[in-house]
């Protein structure tokens, strides 16, 4: 069966390299009518457009803003002016994320410690409130967060990172069940993946491929893949899950393989 989002308008947050991008050309690629892209950063986001338009996304689908993840003010704005263009906001893609807070959590920056919880626990339920007040609400809809590996079980270095990612896992829960029946909520939990956002992870890249049974790192399309089938109907019958795209990391890890 074909995946396809056809006639569907996509908002992806932090879409302006990696694991945001790929989504972003995933869903123009899968027949979105319209796909808002943002990022913190006016040039890093029209540099991105650029490089969507380049691969072939039609420019009058898309529509690139400059938009702070941790606003209320800029996801209402996004929102508000997602659906001035297009018409709607049929799917909320939650991919911004942060980690300046590396280390043990007895000796981790408690402001990196609190920017780290704003932006990838706190700003995902932000953008939701926007989408529902602005679109979801009346029209339904569907979710996806971006949380990670982390969320899932402990590790070393990244805790600040994980918790945060761990209660996106739970909001993602919460949501499922409060917005039910008619938006669903999902999301995908990446292990390491070759992005910008995960260096310190691969910067070994031959150990860090050894963590995964199969045996290399994760690429941002191929979470991109996964985000594009839970949002779509295809997927219209999963709502709470949280699908690890991991290389089978979170399997091996359980069963006390690796």
């Amino acid at each position: 069966m074909q995946v396809t989002v056809e006639g569907k308008v996509v908002l992806v947050t932090g879409a302006s390299r990696g694991i945001g991008q790929a989504t972003a050309l995933e869903f123009a690629s899968s027949g979105a009518e319209g796909v808002t892209i943002t990022s913190r950063k006016p040039e890093n986001i029209e540099a991105a457009a650029a490089e969507l338009v380049d691969a072939g996304v039609d420019p009058t689908r898309l529509f690139p803003l400059a938009a702070r993840a941790d606003s209320e003010e800029s996801a209402d704005e996004a929102v508000r002016a997602t659906v001035e263009r297009f018409g709607s906001c049929d799917i909320l893609v939650n991919n911004a994320g942060t980690n300046p807070s590396a280390g043990a959590l007895m000796d981790v920056d408690l402001g990196a410690l609190d920017k780290t919880w704003a932006v990838n626990l706190r700003a995902p339920l932000l953008w939701v409130r926007a989408a529902y007040r602005a679109s979801m609400e009346e029209n339904g809809g569907s979710v996806v967060n971006v949380s990670s590996v982390g969320g899932l079980r402990p590790s070393p270095i990244t805790g600040a990172y994980n918790v945060s990612k761990a209660g996106l896992v739970h909001l993602t829960r919460q949501l499922a069940l409060e917005l039910a029946p008619t938006i669903r909520v999902n999301a995908v939990a990446p292990a390491v993946v070759k992005t910008r956002l995960s260096e310190l992870l691969w910067q070994d890249e031959p150990a860090a491929a050894r963590m995964h049974p199969l045996g290399r790192l994760g690429t941002p399309q191929e979470i991109a893949r996964a985000i594009v089938f839970l949002a779509s109907d295809a997927a219209d019958w999963i709502t709470g899950v949280v699908l690890p795209v991991d290389g089978g990391m979170t399997h091996a890890s359980s069963s006390g393989i690796a």
